[in-house]
């Protein structure tokens, strides 16, 4: 053992002696080498892992040799769980926070209880590693300066329609996980919605023995995906290129122009909220542009 390991190991160790604390632990979203030595060495050490799927987790485990007591928290539990875990951090117990694969309350379980934890004046540790986002991100191509993380986009048709419409002028790179049988719809509402022409690229399967990275506009993305059914398979991440950048008096113009479009529809201040997401203008000079023109109709 190299002193650098040595040193690294007993960092780790110390860190974990202190009192009653929940960690935030990264797992490998496929490829186990991606599991580091300093998580490992925490799930070894702590009282009680707190896991999205006991089963997953315990096959992970035992992939290293580790015994460690576990309890499911999940969404449908998190809330209870929360309190029994605050519970054990009050009689000195350390815990740690694993999902199924990745980081922690990234589209996964969590977040209730890190909230819960610190608001009882707990700490809470981030054990890092694994992202299925970051690792899409970094070797897409596509600009990583600034994006937007959304998620999953809702299963419904119509809900998934006015997400994306809320997403039409965002010049940042945007970020979706996609399940199979959701990965047609959703592309070909990419499609409709943000136009076939956007750069996008697919990232299937990361760090898996079948990881696939496809590149091209939106359009030949589902094409290629439409025509091969092996590219429906897996867990995907999903990004785009952001909106272009546009003039600023092109926007106000268009912004305009939706308003009075939208003046029969809707009261002035819903309409108004909707075109800001839409246009990217600011709702409160757009508002009150809407208002003056009634203003000036009247004189």
């Amino acid at each position: 053992m190299n002193d650098l390991t040595a040193e690294s190991q007993q960092v780790a160790y110390q860190h974990n002696k202190i009192p009653a604390c929940l960690y935030v632990v990264a797992t490998p979203i496929g490829n186990l080498g991606d599991f580091s030595e300093r998580a490992k060495l925490i799930l070894e050490k702590v009282d009680w892992i707190a896991a999205e799927d006991t089963r997953h987790t315990q096959k992970l485990l035992s992939a290293f040799g580790l015994r460690r007591p576990l309890m499911a928290l999940h969404q449908h539990n998190e809330e209870q769980r929360s309190q029994q875990l605050i519970a054990l951090l009050r009689q000195g117990k350390s815990l740690a926070l694993v999902s199924d694969a990745g980081t922690p309350l990234i589209s996964d379980p969590g977040f209730p209880l890190v909230r819960a934890v610190r608001a009882a004046g707990f700490d809470v540790v981030p054990i890092p590693g694994a992202c299925a986002l970051i690792a899409a991100l970094s070797a897409s191509g596509l600009p990583t300066d600034e994006f937007y993380f959304a998620g999953f986009l809702p299963a419904k048709a119509l809900a998934r329609e006015q997400r994306l419409q809320g997403l039409t002028r965002m010049t940042a790179t945007l970020a979706f996980y996609e399940s199979p049988h959701r990965l047609l719809p959703s592309l070909q509402a990419l499609a409709l919605t943000l136009g076939g022409d956007r750069q996008m690229c697919l990232a299937r399967e990361l760090t898996k023995r079948y990881e696939t990275f496809l590149s091209g506009s939106i359009d030949q993305v589902l094409a290629q995906v439409e025509a091969d059914a092996q590219q429906q398979k897996g867990e995907f991440v999903l990004l785009i290129e952001g909106a272009k950048a546009r003039d600023e008096e092109q926007g106000w113009d268009e912004a305009c122009r939706w308003m009075l479009a939208l003046e029969q529809e809707m009261p002035p201040s819903q309409a108004a909220a909707l075109v800001a997401r839409m246009t990217g203008v600011k709702k409160k000079p757009l508002y009150q542009w809407f208002l003056q023109q009634g203003d000036e109709k009247k004189a």
